[in-house]
This record gives C-alpha cells, structure tokens and sequence, in this order.
C-alpha cells in the first residue's frame, strides 16, 4: 500500500483510501505466476475481474477516476509488475470505449472487459510511427456506407495476441496530419487481422506485431466522428500517463524496500553497509525522490478529476520525473546488493528490467519534455504572442 502519509495527503477521499486497502489486500495474496506469460496475464486479468477490481479500470457509468486508476497501480506494482500490466491494459485497452463509444458498443464490449473474461488493447504505435502520431500509415476507407476497411500494420501492441478486441487507429484522409486520424473498435476475430510477430522484451510480457489487410468493421465502429482519433488518443493519454508515473512509483517502492533491507542485514568491514554514509546517500535519494514522484502524480491524478480539464503538461511531469526516479532507484537496489543484484532472475535484477520500460512507453522521457517545454512556452507567451523578459 501507498505510505500512509501520502494517503493523508488532501488529494484523497476517505472513498480512495478504501479503495487502496481493497487493492491491497487483493495484491498481498497474489501467487507466485510461471513462465507462461499469456497464461498468467489471462489469469491474473481473471482474477482481478472476480475480485471487482476492473470496476475502476472500466467503470460503468464512463467516468474514469485517475486518482483511482493511479492508487491502483502504485499499490500493483509494488507486488507484482504483471498484475499492474493486466490492470492497466484492461483500462488503456477500453477507454477510448468508455469515453467516446456509443451506448451500444459499450454494452457489447465492456461488460466482458469488467469481468476479467474478455482482454483489450490500444493499438497505436506503428513500424513507423510511435511519438509521431501524425506519421500513422494504417488506413480506413469507406466500404460503402455500412462498413470501414482498415490496412496498415500496427506494432508493440500490449495484450496483441491474447486481445478479444483491439482500439485501432487509422488514417481516414479529413485533413492533412494528425487531423486526418479516427479510432475504430476492431474485434480479435475480424476476418483479415492476423498477428504478425510475436515480440519479446526484457520483461516479458504479451506484446505483438498486428496486420491488417481488407479487416472491414461496421460503420458504428468508429469512435466519434471521422477525423476525431487524434484528440480520442490524446484524451486517453491524458488520463493514462499520470498511472504510468504511478506504476514507477510502486516500482520505486519496491526497490528502496529491497535496498534498506540489504542495507541494514548486509554486514561489510566489520559494520553494516548501512553505516557508510554512500549507502546512506542512495537511500536518502531514493527516499526523497519517491515522495517527489507522489507528489507530481497525485498532483496529476487529482487535477484530472476534480476540473476534467487538459492535463497534458501535469501529466508529462509525473511520468517523466516518477519513471526516471524510478530507474535510479532501480539502479541503486542492484548497486547495493553488489554481484548478486546482477544474477539473472534475482529481485533486483528482474525490478530493473521492469522499470526499464516504463521511460519509453505512452510517450520516451524525451517527448514528455518536448510537451512541457512547449506548455511552459504557451504558458508564457499568455495570448501575447511574446515571452516576457524577467
């Protein structure tokens, strides 16, 4: 669980920190998962469905709470990063449905999601085009006025694979650039979607390479109007990024947990590796940058709820600094446990690879600071059109 100071903290309600002791609870009796990966994800997202913890991650009345989104996932995290995958992915993979879908898709997709019976996935990124949204190749055509045909290639697609349905975005020519883009809901099945690839990474989890050729849906599968994917993607990102900085939180947690323990049980010339003040400043740092982190995060995840406004320079300043604390954290715990902390498959060694991601998925580190340099800028410039001197 979250430190209980940051649980006090007035970003919360008395309905977050019970929310937080249910995941809680839930988290401490995960069991230990094997190498299957797509066996353990389908498991896990099961398991979270039974438990009702996707109520949250797809909520029924189309309001998605980032503050509980990110309590969620900080909490997940510190146990298990594959259970914080499948509580994510069951959100990313649906809200462009929660949040633009007609009240009959919702009611065709969603429930399934909510139950942990049915997986999702948020198909963006592409061979070409990952950051640059704008450089999206895949394309939908008219076929006819009833159904859309979609072509393209789309890859590092989490869940591709074990996915019952896919949020497809797709070239539909309104405009030049990013304003020519719409989203569409493209189930597993659809005759003409084939997975292309199967991708490994450093921590494992289900991810694929998709192909489209002729996979025609329905007209009514298309999320809002053509032309609208654009700000459907950007929307979900706004709600999403802050829970990718609190996933490096709970990450972080772990790894100052790991760290302080090997600290204060490793002894080394005679002492505790506790007692040399290096040790001691790797701890102090980890310590106040995991605060920090909570702070821009919760910041992020209570700005977005409470005025529903655009976040995105809040948003990037919680992933990015929370994501990179993380790493350092991460660094630091297989530092402190010396040639053990590099053994393939110790906890240490496993946490790095899990947080390594995290700084380049939903937007690299780079991108974030792109994003806020230029929110700093419109900040300034304050409809003026100039900077003013200081």
């Amino acid at each position: 669980m979250p430190d209980r100071d940051v649980l006090a903290w007035p970003f919360f309600e008395p309905e977050h920190r019970a929310w937080a002791a249910e995941v809680d609870a839930f988290a401490q009796g995960l069991p230990a998962h094997g190498e299957d990966i797509d066996r353990a994800t389908i498991a896990i997202t099961h398991a979270l469905g039974e438990a009702g913890l996707l109520r949250t991650a797809v909520p029924e009345d189309g309001g998605l709470s980032v503050r509980h989104l990110c309590l969620a996932r900080d909490i997940l995290a510190r146990r298990d990063g594959l259970a914080d995958f499948a509580f994510a992915m069951a959100g990313l993979g649906t809200a462009a449905i929660t949040l633009f879908g007609s009240p009959s898709l919702k009611a065709e997709v969603l429930p399934a999601v909510r139950r942990g019976e049915a997986l999702a996935a948020f198909a963006l990124s592409e061979p070409e085009a990952g950051s640059d949204v704008a450089a999206i190749t895949t394309s939908a055509i008219r076929d006819g006025g009833r159904t859309w045909r979609i072509n393209g290639e789309k890859t590092w697609i989490s869940n591709g694979g074990i996915a019952s349905v896919y949020v497809v975005f797709a070239r539909t020519g309104e405009a030049p650039g990013a304003r020519s883009l719409s989203a569409f809901v493209v189930p597993a099945s659809a005759p003409g979607l084939t997975v292309a690839e199967r991708i490994t990474v450093a921590a494992p989890h289900p991810l694929a390479r998709l192909r489209f050729a002729d996979v025609r849906v329905p007209a009514n599968h298309c999320l809002g109007a053509p032309g609208e994917g654009f700000k459907i993607a950007m929307t979900v990102l706004d709600h999403f990024r802050p829970t990718v900085g609190a996933a490096a939180l709970g990450f972080a947690r772990r790894a100052f947990e790991l760290s302080l323990a090997r600290a204060t049980t490793r002894r080394v010339f005679g002492g505790l590796l506790f007692d040399h003040q290096m040790t001691q400043d790797a701890l102090a740092s980890m310590a106040t940058e995991i605060d920090a982190a909570a702070l821009l995060v919760y910041r992020a995840a209570w700005l977005k709820d409470t005025t529903a406004q655009r976040i995105s320079r809040e948003a990037s300043m919680a992933k990015l600094f929370a994501t990179e604390a993380a790493q350092r954290a991460a660094d630091h715990c297989v530092q402190l446990h010396g040639g053990s902390g590099v053994v393939s498959g110790s906890r240490p060694e496993v946490l790095w690879r899990e947080v390594r991601a995290l700084r380049v998925y939903e937007g690299a580190s780079e991108i974030q600071k792109l994003i806020i340099a230029r929110a700093e800028r419109d900040r300034a410039l304050g409809g003026t059109g100039r900077v003013a001197a200081a």
